[in-house]
């Protein structure tokens, strides 16, 4: 990037995360960090957010969840089926309730028996590996290639190992945006701040227009 091109990059980076620099896990309440309960928290919201159903939903089914104290995978493990069906249904994640409370149930008791319900060994096994780590996650019941890519959107300020992600949806909001549509070029546009945040807010561009002509006005005033 040069001259004014990076400068209207810069500015529509600085209204972007100042308007939606904003995690999902922030957003569903989980205060993430290195540590089992808050990793799997994540892991069961990226479960939710994958599924074609409003973003905002599965923020307020996990944290229904959470809520009803299904936050570590013993936890979810022992609640029964109609407990987290009840939780879903709370949060408004009904189309796919039923299901979803099966998989939770299934993948709970994946994550006590591979990984001692601690994901940080999952991490371990990855070493540094981001398609190991994306294929470790996919064991998971639930959890497929989006699901995967969420997780690993989410945490990386935590595991900043397997490089700065945005994925594919978080490559459609910066095309949207007039932003670079490569990793070095929106990295570049990051800086010291937090990856995680900013690929959530141009994943959050990628699905609202309005979010894009916000931003754009923003980024115009600022000049």
């Amino acid at each position: 990037m040069s001259g004014e091109a990076s400068a209207s990059a810069r500015r529509i980076t600085d209204a972007l995360l100042e308007e939606h620099g904003r995690t999902y896990a922030a957003e569903a309440g989980i205060r993430l960090r290195d540590t089992p309960q808050p990793l799997y928290q994540l892991l069961v919201l990226s479960h939710l957010l994958s599924a074609r159903i409003r973003a905002s939903v599965a923020v307020a089914a996990a944290r229904a969840l959470f809520a009803h104290g299904m936050n570590t995978p013993r936890r979810m493990a022992d609640a029964t089926w109609q407990q987290r069906v009840d939780a879903l249904g709370e949060g408004g994640y009904r189309r796919y309730d039923e299901r979803t409370s099966t998989q939770l149930g299934e993948g709970a008791h994946l994550v006590l028996d591979a990984w001692k319900g601690d994901l940080r060994r999952l991490r371990a096994e990855a070493d540094g590996d981001g398609d190991a780590l994306r294929a470790g996650l996919q064991r998971v019941q639930g959890i497929g290639p989006a699901g995967s890519d969420i997780f690993v959107r989410e945490v990386q300020d935590v595991w900043p190992e397997a490089g700065f992600r945005v994925g594919g949806k978080g490559l459609q909001g910066a095309e949207r945006l007039g932003l670079p549509t490569s990793h070095g070029g929106l990295s570049e546009l990051a800086g010291d701040r937090s990856r995680a945040a900013f690929a959530a807010a141009l994943v959050r561009a990628a699905l609202d227009r309005e979010i894009v002509q916000s931003v754009g006005k923003a980024a115009r005033a600022r000049k």
